[in-house]
Formats: structure tokens, C-alpha cells, sequence
């Protein structure tokens, strides 16, 4: 390892910074590369958009799931990791990444401000944002009643009533999980048919507290602290039918955050960007960790581990690079 890489000082030229790493990202992903990247000496600087950072799980108001620290909130969590990032001296920069540019052994990363940094290798983590519905109640209601994530919360739903929206894979994935805890799973879907695949749809039939309500969307959602139903809209009969739930878990899709890098790296048909469990993407020094990458399981802890992945991956590109 060079000596440059054990000071972990950032070099300018010019009014570009030059960094060993830049991360794009603030997210579990992000935060984990950077507390591994930092220890690695590398000269590493993470970029976030928004002041506090932390990525999906600081609205989550109870995580169950993450190892050791059960019931943890979610804000205290995504604090948490910050707070190991910020006490190991990690440099943030509030921006937002509009494109990359990849010349080799400098890649380039601009702002929506006109600023440009400069970096030999990149690791993006700007996760995913779950696709909203946009009706009544749904932001008054999340984290207290309204999820996108059936692995995440559907055990605070234990033997309770709920509906799933959606009728893909991931919807009826949610919901043939959720008839595993919950007493009676309502599955809202616009048509008369379902999208997921035949075996799942198999499953799905085969689970006898499971009712399936067709032609039909989600009108409003409604409560007093909590949810305590949603009223639904029956799209040929133009009828309308209240049910009375505790849960509704949200699974009409997601989008990755993968604007900016559309043009530069290969995505799948869904935008997410193509890489592996070793997070290199088709372009050298260039990598992808978290949400925003292809992968079987999005979850916290799996976006953490892509961090140290992704680092790994980077530290074994620049050793290669500087020699």
C-alpha cells in the first residue's frame, strides 16, 4: 500500500478535490463503506444530498431485524451509524451527484451546484425509494401502520388484520409471508388477474386466510394515531368498501436512485445498476453497494455488508491502479 493511501489526505488539483474514494450516498451502504474505507487509510470523502443523511431507515420507526440491537428505532439506528462515521473522522459533503464521468484513473463526479470532485474510484450507494401511492393518509401514516416492507414489520402484525396493494412478485411475496403471522391478509390489486409468477400465485392461492379483492385500489388510508382501516375502490362497479386493518404494506414497485449513472453503467431493465456480491460494476474503479445495485434481498443489514464488500473490491482496484 503506498504511502499516500496511509495518510488518507485528500490531494486538489486545481479546484477539483482529489480523493482516493468518493462515496455517493449516506445510507447504511454508504455509511459502511466509509467506516471501512477510513480504516483502510483511504482518502475518502461521502457525498449526501440531504443534511442528516441515513438512507430509508430513519423513517422506520422500530427495527426488529437488525442483529443485536432488537426494537431499535430507526432514527437511532441510522444516528448510530453516522455517529461511527463522524467519530472516525469521515469528510461529508452535502451535494447532489447529477453525473459521473469515468476518464480511467480519475472519475468525476458533478453536482447539481456546478461543483466537481474528483476521485480514482467511486462507490455509489444511493439506494432506492419505494414507489408511492399518493393517497390520503399514506405519509400521515407511515411507520405507524403504513409499510413497504413485509420482511421488515410484518411481525409487529402478529395476529392482527392487514392489507397488501400490489399484485406482482413482490406483493405477493408480502403476502403469502404475511398469512404466515397475520390473521387475515387482504390483497388490494387493480385487475382482475395477478402479475406474479404462476408458482407464486400458487402460493398465494393456497393460503386460506388470504382474501384476494379484485378490480379494485386504495382510496385512503385512515385512523386516529394508528391505522385502523382504508377505504377501497371497486374500479367497475365504481363502489366503494371500507375494510378495517391494522397494517398496510405498500408493494406497487421501487426506483432506484440511478439517474445520474444511467449513461455510464449498465443497468438491468428496472434501472438498478448491475453488480454482484463483490459490488463491481462493468466499468473499473466504479462500484455499487446497497439498494441500488441487482440483488435478491434488499435489507439493512445486507446494505451494510455491501459496504465492506464494496471497499474491499476498491481497496484490491487502486492497489492494482498505483502500482
Amino acid at each position: 500500500m503506498s504511502s499516500r493511501r496511509r495518510t488518507g489526505k485528500k490531494r486538489e488539483r486545481g479546484r477539483v478535490f482529489m480523493y482516493d474514494l468518493i462515496i455517493i450516498g449516506a445510507g447504511p451502504a454508504g455509511l459502511s463503506a466509509a467506516v471501512y474505507g477510513i480504516r483502510a487509510g483511504l482518502a475518502l470523502m461521502v457525498m449526501e444530498q440531504t443534511p442528516m443523511g441515513g438512507g430509508q431507515v430513519v423513517d422506520t420507526s422500530e427495527v426488529d431485524n437488525y442483529l443485536g440491537l432488537p426494537g431499535i428505532n430507526g432514527f437511532e439506528l441510522g444516528q448510530k451509524f453516522r455517529q461511527h462515521a463522524d467519530a472516525l473522522g469521515v469528510v461529508f459533503q452535502n451535494g447532489k451527484a447529477v453525473s459521473i464521468h469515468d476518464g480511467g484513473d480519475r472519475k468525476i463526479v458533478e453536482t447539481a451546484d456546478g461543483a466537481k470532485y474528483e476521485a480514482r474510484a467511486l462507490i455509489l450507494a444511493g439506494g432506492a425509494v419505494h414507489a408511492k401511492l399518493g393517497v390520503p393518509g399514506e405519509e400521515t401514516y407511515r411507520g405507524r401502520g403504513v409499510s413497504y416492507c413485509a420482511t421488515c414489520d410484518g411481525a409487529f402484525f402478529k395476529k392482527r388484520d392487514v392489507a397488501v396493494i400490489g399484485g406482482g412478485d413482490v406483493a405477493v411475496e408480502d403476502a403469502v409471508y404475511l398469512a404466515g403471522l397475520c390473521r387475515k391478509v387482504y390483497v388490494i390489486h387493480r385487475r382482475d388477474s395477478l402479475r406474479a409468477a404462476k408458482s407464486l400465485q400458487e402460493k398465494l392461492f393456497s393460503c386460506k386466510n388470504v382474501e384476494i379483492v379484485w378490480d379494485s385500489t386504495l382510496q385512503e388510508i385512515h385512523g386516529s394515531d394508528l391505522v385502523e382501516g382504508i377505504t377501497i375502490h371497486h374500479v367497475k362497479e365504481d363502489s366503494e368498501r371500507e375494510l378495517a386493518v391494522e397494517g398496510v404494506f405498500i408493494a406497487v414497485g421501487m426506483h432506484p436512485n440511478t439517474e445520474a449513472y444511467r449513461g455510464t453503467l449498465a443497468c438491468d431493465g428496472r434501472g438498478y445498476i448491475i453488480a454482484g456480491e463483490d459490488c463491481v460494476t462493468d466499468r473499473p474503479g466504479i462500484f455499487a453497494a446497497g439498494d441500488i445495485r441487482t440483488k435478491t434481498l434488499r435489507q439493512i443489514v445486507t446494505a451494510v455488508s455491501d459496504g465492506a464488500c464494496a471497499v474491499a473490491s476498491a481497496e484490491k482496484y487502486l492497489s492494482f491502479e498505483i502500482q
